[in-house]
């Protein structure tokens, strides 16, 4: 059985995270489906309205008694659905992108884990002195928004080593079992899969972003400032697409957050229409109509990995036991000599 000190400190049975995909990617069934096979799911719920962010928290609670989180991006709106997931109890509350020591407390004074995505040693010690539970290393290979710019294979180290004894996940580029292992040999006590998770039956992506993604390779992916409408200035990995390639060289353009810019797509979360402009660097989802191919369709460099859309469970379970076969059997003959 895969388990660390991480996963036992969190009750749960594998040390296996499914990242927090937005704005409703990663909604309740991704959730509930990774959490219920024994990782942790992560919701993102960014523009939910707070009476159906409850409501998605209790459609988790239905499909599975296991441990879940929930994710806020500290640069965008998050008060309100912060306060209701600290009146739900919701176990895990997860922080990217800005400082949560505001909130440490109240959150252990309600019973719940801190844990923080960062992207340098820096952030990661001062995420550390702030008193969060968990730290997240994201490398630069990571898919959606990238804070920091050093690839996994170095930062993850790096911080291991500044902020021992806290525990520390790993995420960027892991799709598969030798990539657990690989965190876990740096010194991670966990991994953080996103784009493995997009192509599952539950995840909420549009089924031409899941094409795509089954379709690309490891070069088609570009870190990028170009989808920075309402969230400017903020590093992503996303799809090479024919839009994207044809911005490219004017990235500047996707952070001006015009009013008069060209609506491409309509979403509908909670019951509200939400128009997505171009430059937007929101994902679609199931309900998104409009221009797909123009859309930020976030990835990461794993996504070369990536061949099959699958029950997220059963993601899972593959990546705990193949890690597993790994150690028992490949790594212990190596040591043994035999």
């Amino acid at each position: 059985m895969l388990s660390t000190r991480l996963s036992r400190l969190l009750g749960i049975e594998f040390p296996i995270f499914s990242a927090p995909m937005g704005p409703d990617v990663a909604g309740p069934d991704l959730v509930a489906a990774v959490s219920g096979a024994g990782g942790l799911g992560l919701m993102q719920t960014q523009f939910s309205p707070p009476a159906h962010f409850r409501e998605q928290i209790h459609c988790v609670r239905k499909a599975t008694d296991k441990p879940f989180g929930v994710n806020f991006i500290l640069v965008l709106p998050h008060e309100e659905n912060l306060a209701v997931a600290l009146e739900e109890h919701v176990p895990i509350i997860s922080f990217f992108w800005g400082d949560p020591s505001r909130y440490v407390e109240r959150i252990h004074a309600a019973g719940s884990k801190v844990v923080l995505q960062v992207g340098s040693v820096e952030a990661a010690r001062r995420a550390a002195a702030a008193g969060v539970d968990v730290i997240i290393a994201q490398g630069t290979e990571a898919g959606g928004h990238v804070e920091g710019e050093v690839a996994t294979m170095v930062l993850a180290p790096l911080i291991v080593d500044a902020v021992a004894p806290l525990p520390v996940a790993v995420a960027g580029g892991i799709a598969d079992a030798r990539g657990v292992v690989a965190a876990l040999a740096l010194g991670a006590e966990a991994v953080v899969l996103g784009t493995r998770f997009l192509a599952t039956h539950e995840a909420n992506a549009h089924p031409e972003y899941k094409r795509k993604l089954l379709d690309a390779g490891e070069r088609d992916t570009v870190r990028t400032i170009l989808f920075g409408h309402g969230w400017p200035n903020s590093p992503h990995r996303t799809l090479r697409t024919r839009f994207v390639e044809q911005w490219l060289n004017n990235e500047s353009r996707g952070q001006e957050s015009r009013p008069d810019e060209p609506v491409i797509g309509k979403n509908r979360i909670g019951g509200r229409e939400i128009p997505i402009p171009r430059f937007m660097s929101a994902p679609p989802s199931t309900t998104v109509t409009g221009d797909i191919d123009s859309m930020a369709l976030l990835a990461g460099q794993a996504v070369g990995l990536v061949n099959e859309i699958k029950p997220a469970g059963m993601v899972v379970r593959e990546l705990a036991d193949g890690a597993s076969r790994l150690i028992e059997q490949r790594l212990g003959s190596l040591v043994s000599g035999s």
